[in-house]
């Protein structure tokens, strides 16, 4: 090729010029190949790669976290978000169980989720698989599942469920504060059927329903979650409405996005639990039928779930705000009590066989200082940040672990070495007593800590008790004692409100004591975990002041929660004024409203030598090899 010479310009000075433009031109090329390398390469690219992959290649979803994400979420008038146990509350984000929900995991921090698949195992691989396991299972409940005798389940409890005389105090004002609690409960319930009735949660001010995606197109979730707490209230009329609306309008064929986490909780544990206290097949049916349908999202590499999973695809992706595509510690670990029930019912140990998997594989890996972080790659069975928290993220997790080894007739020796190592660490780094003498339970941070204590974590006063009696030798009172102090703390973050009403977290440094200090914190969203523990520390000491303060606590929410069609949650329990959130959480009705009705009632009333109650409060029965179930010879 001849170059041309330009006017006015050396030949010398136009070789150099081009020398100058390749050599740009070369270096551009390759930071671009560079780049594109790095984003298809490097761990957390996930989302970088929605950006050129076509929809065929990795569906981008978007899952919404309405209320229901978290179980734990303030909702306004229009947000909506909670399942999150995302955030949206008093901010319009779920809350912060960061976007985060709640429930706790006991709700973990739910928040908006989308399909962070992890780039080389995309979920769609695994639906032949996930299909072919969902059949291969539905086969193997409809042939076995008739051999549960549910008659010789029952005489393999060591007393009634009901107790003598349904659980009815001798002393006339206990029993004067229980109808109370029933009454509530009884107005919470007629308000959900007039305005709500088949939508999964009320809103009392616009007096309408709440659908949500956090369910993966369910319905009814509060008529679920209510099933036991109507029954053992006595509530019977209710109760056969509710369960007319399970046979007749309970559809499972839904093709929704759904928290793996918050169904299980509160649709499978709430089954459960209406079957064993009644016997009626139908939930017996429905729930082995619904458990069907999770088996999908623990086909990944570890067999850890994701945490949200299509139930009529089995495709499942992990939350779009969980780091790198993880799976969330209180959601996977909070999966076993129901699970090892639905092989029980089923004959199938398929279920019992992938929490164990979990279990050995958290048993098994390398844990900071003894502590087990929040987040899990589900993809390399790794730590993803070490953040560790007995709050929300994390809370149920540890809840499971010793309900495990109850639950099992103290014969789970793992779930209780599990149990004990983790309590003996947190006790040793998270465990703090403030200059005014609380003690507390802060969350951990790569070894820094953060002294706050969320309203999640008030659980663990009640965990720590139930747990003290298996302790190590002559660490029995130490724990009760440990146990009594955690809920006097949480106590005082109730009495330190104007409301009497505890926030949503709150902090002890820079001169607070129990209280919060963030306006993002202030609110209050008909949260259970306090009064659980009172429930709990009353039936493990019977010190009267646990009845008076759950007392305290069933006055502060008729005066600022009890609105004209239903109970609403509250946006600043500091406020003089109440602000309210519109929104009737399920779990107000299964956990809030049951665990103070058990508060006021006798012990016999579902007594602990017999059940325990899944995070969700939905009691399941201690399982008892030595008796069978299946109608033959008991067991020597």
């Amino acid at each position: 090729m001849v170059l041309r010479k330009l006017p006015g310009v050396s030949a010398s000075g136009m070789g150099l010029r081009l020398s100058q433009k390749f050599v740009f031109l070369l270096f551009l090329s390759g930071l671009v190949t560079l780049c594109f390398g790095a984003l298809f390469f490097l761990p957390d690219s996930v989302r970088l790669k929605r950006i050129f992959l076509s929809k065929n290649e990795s569906p981008a979803v978007t899952v919404g976290s309405e209320n229901e994400l978290s179980k734990k979420v303030p909702g306004d008038p229009e947000h909506q978000r909670a399942g999150l146990k995302g955030a949206e509350a008093n901010l319009k984000l779920k809350v912060s169980r960061k976007p985060s929900v709640t429930h706790g995991a006991r709700t973990v921090e739910r928040s908006v989720g989308s399909r962070a698949q992890d780039e080389w195992s995309p979920a769609r691989a695994h639906e032949p698989a996930a299909r072919d396991e969902r059949v291969t299972a539905a086969a193997h409940n409809q042939e076995h599942s008739s051999s549960f005798n549910y008659e010789a389940f029952k005489k393999c409890l060591l007393k009634p469920p009901m107790g003598k005389d349904q659980g009815t105090p001798s002393d006339s004002g206990t029993l004067q504060r229980r109808e109370k609690v029933k009454e509530m409960m009884k107005f919470a319930w007629d308000n959900y059927k007039l305005y709500a009735w088949g939508k999964n949660e009320l809103r009392p001010l616009t007096r309408n329903g709440h659908i949500g995606n956090m369910f993966g197109g369910l319905r009814g979730a509060s008529i679920v979650d209510s099933l036991d707490t109507l029954y053992i209230m006595g509530l019977m009329e209710e109760y056969e409405e509710a369960k007319e609306w399970v046979q007749s309008n309970l559809d499972l064929n839904s093709n929704g996005e759904a928290s793996l986490f918050e169904v299980n909780i509160r649709y499978v544990g709430g089954l459960l639990s209406a079957f064993y206290l009644t016997g009626a097949e139908i939930f017996k049916q429905k729930v082995l039928e619904l458990g069907e349908k999770l088996l999908p999202a623990f086909n990944t590499p570890t067999g850890i779930p994701r945490g949200v999973i299509n139930l009529g695809s089995g495709t499942s992706w992990s939350w779009g705000w969980a780091s790198a595509g993880s799976s969330i510690l209180a959601e996977f670990g909070t999966l076993h009590l129901e699970f090892v029930h639905l092989s029980e019912l089923s004959g199938n140990p398929v279920f019992t066989e992938k929490v164990m998997n979990i279990r050995k594989l958290l048993d098994k890996i390398e844990k900071p200082h003894g502590l087990y972080p929040n987040f899990l790659s589900p993809v390399s069975g790794n730590w993803v940040q070490h953040h560790v928290s007995i709050g929300g993220l994390g809370d149920s997790f540890y809840e499971y672990l010793i309900k495990s080894f109850l639950m099992s007739d103290k014969t789970d020796e793992e779930a209780k070495k599990m149990y004990y190592s983790a309590m003996e660490a947190i006790e040793m780094n998270l465990v703090q007593k403030s200059p005014g003498g609380l003690t507390y339970v802060a969350e951990w941070r790569g070894g820094i800590l953060d002294h706050k204590m969320g309203h999640l974590a008030c659980f663990c006063g009640g965990m720590i008790g139930i747990g003290a009696e298996d302790a190590p030798a002559g660490q029995k009172q130490h724990y009760l004692d440990l146990a009594g102090q955690i809920t006097h703390t949480c106590h005082e973050s109730y009495s330190r409100s104007a409301t009497k009403l505890g926030p949503e977290a709150f902090r002890f440094d820079g001169g607070a004591e129990a209280t919060a200090t963030r306006l993002s914190d202030r609110y209050y969203i008909l949260r259970p975990e306090v009064v659980e523990s009172y429930m709990y520390m009353w039936r493990l000491t019977h010190d009267p002041k646990y009845r008076e303060w759950g007392w305290e606590a069933v006055e502060a929410l008729e005066k600022h929660c009890r609105v004209d069609a239903g109970f609403s949650g509250i946006r600043d329990v500091y406020a003089s004024s109440d602000s309210h959130d519109n929104m009737q959480q399920s779990f107000f009705l299964s956990e809030t409203l049951k665990y103070l009705y058990l508060l006021f009632s006798d012990d016999d009333l579902l007594p602990l030598e017999d059940w325990v109650f899944n995070t969700e409060a939905h009691p399941l029965p201690i399982i008892r090899k030595a008796c069978s179930t299946d109608g033959q010879t008991p067991l020597e």
